[in-house]
């Protein structure tokens, strides 16, 4: 049997590879777990003459939404944390006592498949996962069908037992490597500036240079984390100081905290960078850094806004998380792309100092930039012949999108992840025909509804 007579088409009134102008009319060849072809319905049609067509008709054909910072074992806290925001030391203690004492293993594998589920429902094909429980990420986002890189996360405040929690780390990270597969992968987190040691965060990043390791930070997120390494002072320089564990005060940002501790030299992925100047921006360039920005998060928790604008103007390789839904209450990454472009307007931001974020430049970062802040650029992100066949298709027909002038238009500033109608990965349709395909959804919905009375058990 050839190539074209098993090659499925999938078609729609628009296709926007990203990476190139968007097609109308257009169509997309998947063979196996590839894009074959991407073009015009017309010449696909003839190109594949034997293929399976599914015709979309009102929709856009594009690459696979990239949800680059995620802690998906945290779903269950959505909504649990309410009370605590505007006090984000409160907010962190209570997350954790929660994640600790309240939730078993099974328990949070359950809640990150369910996250999981919510990503593939609208639209997302891949993560980049922060957890603290990366075994039980792993299964889910493989049983789900999820692509992703999942970041073991490592604490250890203490410079004197640096060694001692690197050891742990390391032993972890050794046994983590037998659930990857061919879709998802093990990184490592040093969870933060305030949470892991200057020793320790050497050990790691020689570790992940030596194992060719992706590392993913928490970075310049809260004015108590600029304020523990500027002066020492503030929450968590107080929280360190009850613990009896000292700090040795860097005073200078986060950005260059890291770069004299070799985190930078990983090219690491950096969640949320708010707190950064100009040198700081330029730091991250020369070191190939990358930033997972997460405007709702960071709006939510009241931290501030990251500069977006200033990245893709400095040419820095930024895509959009939307971090927990403990903190954003939702995985939605065409909502969260388009509020990333009007919170970066109210801002005043420019780019290129003429135009403000537009629509393309939101799709971009939410698709291909993604991709590229997870290191992944030249297997996902874009509609392209021999990338992976990650995609998703979004209805353009409802009465909140007509009519139709612009599709990226229509898609940024009109839609969200419930007008998703096909999510693929690798070429499986994962998401179809408003089902997931892969796991049983009752059986992990009812299993949800016991972890929320576990969680909430004193509450």
């Amino acid at each position: 049997m050839t190539e074209e007579s098993q090659a499925q088409l999938y078609c729609a009134r628009w296709a926007l590879p990203i990476t190139s102008a968007p097609i109308e009319d257009g169509a997309v060849a998947i063979a196996g777990e590839q894009i074959a072809g991407v073009g015009t319905r017309e010449a696909l049609s003839a190109e594949f003459p034997g293929a399976t067509v599914k015709d979309f008709g009102e929709a856009a054909i594009l690459p696979g939404l990239v949800n680059c910072h995620t802690h998906l074992e945290l779903t269950a806290m959505r909504g649990f944390l309410e009370r605590e925001e505007g006090d984000f030391f409160a907010w962190l203690k209570k997350l954790t006592i929660a994640r600790l004492e309240r939730m078993t293993p099974d328990d949070l594998q359950v809640s990150a498949a369910w996250g999981a589920i919510e990503a593939v429902r609208a639209g997302v094909t891949c993560v980049g996962d922060a957890s603290d429980a990366a075994s039980q990420s792993m299964i889910a986002l493989r049983d789900v069908g999820l692509r992703g890189i999942v970041y073991q996360e490592s604490f250890g405040p203490d410079a004197k037992l640096a060694r001692e929690y690197f050891e742990k780390l390391r032993e972890k990270l050794e046994g983590l490597r037998e659930f990857e597969n061919a879709r998802v992968r093990l990184g490592v987190s040093p969870h933060a500036p305030y949470t892991v040691s200057a020793p320790q965060l050497e050990m790691i990043s020689e570790y992940a240079l030596a194992q060719k390791m992706p590392l993913m930070m928490h970075a310049a997120e809260s004015e108590a984390e600029m304020l523990l390494l500027r002066e020492g002072s503030g929450v968590f320089a107080e929280s360190l100081a009850r613990r009896g564990i000292e700090f040795q005060v860097p005073r200078c940002s986060t950005i260059q905290y890291l770069a004299a501790h070799g985190i930078l030299s990983t090219r690491p992925l950096l969640a949320h960078c708010i707190h950064v100047d100009e040198q700081d921006i330029e730091t991250l360039k020369q070191a190939d850094a990358r930033v997972a920005h997460c405007p709702k998060s960071n709006a939510k928790l009241g931290h501030g806004r990251a500069p977006l604008a200033a990245f893709i103007k400095h040419g820095l390789k930024a895509g959009i998380g939307s971090d927990s839904v403990a903190s954003n209450n939702t995985c939605d990454m065409l909502e969260e792309a388009r509020f990333a472009a009007l919170l970066s307007r109210a801002g005043g931001d420019r780019i290129d100092n003429q135009r403000m974020m537009n629509a393309e430049d939101a799709l971009r970062a939410a698709t291909h930039g993604g991709a590229t802040a997870l290191g992944l650029e030249n297997h996902i992100g874009a509609l392209a012949v021999g990338m992976q066949a990650d995609l998703v298709i979004v209805s353009l027909g409802g009465a909140h999108q007509q009519p139709v002038h612009d599709p990226t238009t229509a898609l940024i500033f009109a839609s969200s992840g419930r007008d998703v109608r096909l999510t693929m990965i690798a070429g499986r349709e994962v998401y179809s025909e408003g089902r997931v395909t892969t796991v049983d959804e009752a059986h992990l919905r009812a299993r949800m509804k016991e972890i929320l009375k576990a969680v909430t058990s004193d509450k």
